[in-house]
């Protein structure tokens, strides 16, 4: 049976690669093998386990599926509320001119993600971004390549603050390194950003057209853009001083601005309930991450992460948090880290700094790797396994680079 349940989970991810020749929704198959893998379990025990055992591996993987999903569903809500009024678009609309090159585009794009994710938390600013990519109507192709910039700006800026990446949070709080750690991270972090944009300005440098229609930002859709920031700020205040969880923060961020909608539009009878904005989030996002967290569960109670320590014995500490690196590219970077810090290697805090890039950053590497990838997959409709992979070797080098500044960082910090 433990084969039997590598091989679904297998299975599974190479349907999510091979989605555009099955033409089978991804979300689809993820949900249906990662449940599968848990009923299996069930029913055929391993190792003597009881159904009492399975059960509790079951709920501590659906606590962290929930705190995900709950996160999710606010944040997409403000998005989706935010979309729908158009103020995204109206803001890109006044900030950009009617025509600019692919260069400076590009370039305003990195600044845009890695800025922005160091604020906020990686899956926030993925929306934000893609929403604004999005509403440039660009060709398919560059559409592709830009996505690939987003997806590594925003892993790149989330790992310089906890409320950026759960992985960076996870070792902050196991003491591992300071909050004047992670800010070395930044130099390191553009660095990587910058040559995996000098990679991709190769070429011509043909005008973008911006379309130029504006109109008046309503004032009720001020304040929801207003509480949508302050949420943000709060998340990152209050996880900081009170380390009140980020999904808490933005619940009730969610709840303050379902009141004020209320408020703001208590003369329009007819107006449209604000809980109707939640069905303009894509469903097929938040299925997608409960089946591929399912199965990354059941990854994790068969054992196999914990051969991972090994790595350590096997080669240098710094090529070990290089290749985890890669490895997040595959499987979630959460579990590899808490394999990692239970398993009681010991390492420098320079080490702990590389380490702390390299599952923030190295996820990028593959489309599904990171919570930005998969997000990037859903809503930009030409982005798939295969067409980002085209990316993989100026992902690859930019990751390297970021990598080795942090090293030199650390240890001259040491």
């Amino acid at each position: 049976m433990h084969w039997i349940l590598l091989s679904l989970i297998v299975l599974a991810f190479v349907l999510i690669v091979i989605e555009d020749v099955v033409h089978i929704n991804k979300a689809k198959t993820t949900l249906f093998l990662g449940t599968l893998v848990w009923l299996l379990a069930f029913m055929f025990p391993q190792h003597g386990a009881d159904a009492t055992l399975i059960q509790g591996q079951l709920n501590e993987n659906l606590l962290e599926i929930a705190t995900l999903w709950l996160f999710l569903m606010a944040a997409m809500t403000f998005v989706a509320y935010l979309n729908q009024q158009g103020l995204i678009t109206q803001l890109v609309y006044r900030a950009l001119p009617a025509k600019l090159g692919q260069r400076q585009l590009m370039l305003m794009m990195a600044v845009l993600a890695l800025v922005f994710s160091s604020l906020a938390d990686n899956i926030t600013a993925s929306l934000i971004m893609l929403s604004l990519l999005s509403s440039l109507k660009l060709k398919p192709r560059s559409m592709v390549k830009y996505s690939a910039l987003v997806v590594f700006a925003v892993n790149s800026g989330g790992v310089s603050l906890i409320t950026g990446d759960v992985t960076t949070l996870m070792i902050f709080l196991a003491g591992k390194v300071s909050i004047g750690d992670l800010f070395m991270l930044i130099p390191a972090a553009f660095a990587g950003v910058l040559v995996l944009l000098a990679t991709l300005m190769t070429g011509g440098n043909s005008e973008v057209e911006v379309p130029q229609f504006r109109r008046p930002i309503a004032g009720r859709d001020k304040v929801i853009a207003l509480l949508f920031v302050s949420t943000i700020l709060a998340t990152l205040l209050l996880s900081v001083f009170f380390t009140i969880p980020p999904v808490l923060t933005f619940l009730f961020g969610l709840s303050v601005m379902f009141l004020a909608y209320q408020y703001l539009n208590r003369d329009k009878p007819k107006r449209q309930s604000v809980l109707e904005y939640m069905r303009e989030i894509e469903f097929d996002t938040l299925l997608f991450f409960l089946g591929v967290l399912l199965l990354v569960g059941m990854l994790k109670e068969l054992s196999v992460l914990d051969q991972l320590p090994r790595l350590y014995e096997m080669m240098p500490v710094a090529a070990a948090n290089f290749v985890v690196g890669m490895l997040s590219a595959l499987v979630d970077n959460v579990p590899l880290t808490a394999a990692i810090l239970k398993s009681g290697v010991e390492m420098s805090t320079a080490d702990w700094m590389c380490l702390t890039y390299a599952t923030g950053v190295g996820g990028s590497l593959l489309i599904i790797g990171s919570a930005a990838g998969v997000i990037a997959m859903s809503k930009i409709d030409a982005l798939s396994f295969i067409s980002y992979m085209r990316y993989l070797p100026r992902l690859f080098l930019a990751y390297s680079v970021g990598y080795g500044a942090v090293w030199v960082i650390g240890h001259n910090l040491a």
